[in-house]
């Protein structure tokens, strides 16, 4: 055993007596997610050294999407072994403690490091290339056959010929329906979304044969709560692909499916929220649950993610508020 591997296994050892004497809780991971010193410039040199890139995984205990991460999309075999295959994977705890080193030698605790990088879900998923430069973000949780996709696109080194977006709308093959559905709450053309009222926007970036946006509107948007805290916004609906013209709400003059490109929109459904001074002010890019889209919606319409950055802490805070009235919190209903 070399000093280096030593060294690491020693503190290992330390870090899982600490943690059982604080109560800490471990991130469940599975047995090929690599422990390191945290230091990325050292883990990715050590990926491509392997022929691999590094896959950075962000969690949470009690994270539902996190367990469904772990237990539906790595228990499936050809997910599990491509990842092994291809990535050097590690894990952190958007709450934990222990010594991150960027790769320009800054140093943060996991939760300062997480804050750096403005992670507002779990599981977020960060994928780097040989250099270091993230070529892929996961916001939040994809279903096995989007998130066996983007393993494919990463590995392969697809992003120099094509686009995360376009790679996802060929290859994933879906059973649901060919057309897109209609809401009566949804804004009619001519679309300018400039903000004129008094109301945030929500824009809904979806396509045909997408199973996932078929369960927002047949559950999500049926939900009562969900429903309430829609009548707080404008709301747009656009396919990628649409060439509709969209004044957008900075004021610019562009086809739909340009401003999707602009915006970086990979994932249907994808939501992004604009506060009533036109900015961007929070954004949706993976599967969620009624619990999280409505939180989402109440963090935007009451103005908090002006006052608390971090989505997390808000949903922490809105979850214990609501069972302190002896209300029953359900976080994957």
């Amino acid at each position: 055993m070399n000093p280096r591997t030593l060294l690491l296994w020693l503190l290992m050892l330390c870090g899982a007596a600490h943690g059982a004497e604080t109560g800490e809780l471990a991130i469940a991971t599975p047995p090929w997610f690599t422990e390191t010193f945290l230091d990325f410039r050292e883990d990715i040199a050590d990926a491509a050294k392997e022929g691999k890139r590094l896959m950075a995984y962000f969690g949470q205990d009690g994270c539902p999407y996190c367990k469904e991460l772990m237990q539906t999309n790595f228990s499936q075999k050809a997910i599990a072994d491509k990842t092994r295959e291809h990535f050097t994977a590690i894990a952190f705890n958007i709450w934990g403690d222990r010594e991150v080193t960027w790769t320009d030698g800054r140093k943060f605790s996991e939760k300062q490091f997480a804050a750096f990088l403005k992670i507002q879900f779990t599981p977020t998923l960060l994928f780097f290339d040989e250099r270091g430069k993230v070529v892929a973000r996961l916001n939040g949780y994809y279903p096995p056959q989007r998130f066996e996709a983007v393993i494919d696109w990463v590995a392969g080194r697809m992003e120099r010929d094509l686009s995360l977006a376009d790679h996802l709308k060929h290859s994933v093959k879906e059973a649901a329906s060919p057309a897109l559905h209609e809401e009566p709450f949804f804004l009619k053309p001519p679309y300018d979304l400039r903000r004129k009222a008094a109301k945030p926007l929500a824009v809904f970036f979806e396509t045909p044969s997408c199973a996932a946006c078929d369960e927002l509107h047949m559950r999500d948007f049926r939900n009562a709560e969900i429903a309430r805290a829609l009548e707080r916004f404008d709301v747009a609906r656009f396919a990628l692909g649409e060439r509709t013209p969209v004044v957008t709400p900075g004021g610019e003059r562009l086809p739909a499916e340009d401003w999707a490109r602009a915006l970086g929109i990979a994932y249907t459904p994808s939501v992004v929220f604009f506060g009533v001074d036109g900015h961007e002010a929070f954004r949706i890019e993976a599967y969620l649950r009624p619990f999280h889209l409505a939180g989402s919606l109440d963090y935007v319409s009451s103005g908090a993610y002006l006052r608390q950055p971090s989505f997390q802490r808000f949903l922490q805070e809105r979850t214990e508020a609501r069972r302190s009235r002896g209300e029953s919190v359900d976080l994957w209903r």
